[in-house]
């Protein structure tokens, strides 16, 4: 079966960094778009940044030139690099995976940024 298994959150002071990564089984790993969402408490899931197959990448606004994602298809993960981390960050972390409309998330991961 399909499994997202995310892993590296944790709490971290402002300006801080954390990676993210995420590994994936039971799926044809490299032709999935891959995609980091977080959901803050009272808020809905946002997309945080997202990669296609061809690398083509995608972030919000929000955390333009402070967040890479970026893919390693040998290992079936995807990562994400979080720098200059903000207490807005804080929210838990998903993982998705999205080939033609159909998705599938991990469980997630908590972040916490401390001011």
């Amino acid at each position: 079966q399909v499994q997202l298994v995310e892993s590296g959150g944790g709490l971290v002071q402002a300006g801080g960094s954390l990676r993210l990564s995420c590994a994936a089984s039971g799926i044809i790993f490299s032709i999935y778009a891959m995609g980091w969402y977080r959901q803050a408490p009272g808020k809905q899931r946002e997309l945080v940044a997202r990669i296609t197959s061809l690398g083509n990448e995608k972030y919000a606004d929000s955390v333009k030139g402070r967040f890479t994602i970026s893919r390693d298809n040998a290992k079936n993960t995807v990562f994400l690099q979080m720098n200059s981390l903000k207490p807005e960050d804080t929210a838990v972390y998903y993982c998705n995976a999205e080939l033609y409309g159909g998705n599938y998330w991990g469980q997630g991961t908590q972040v916490t940024v401390a001011s």
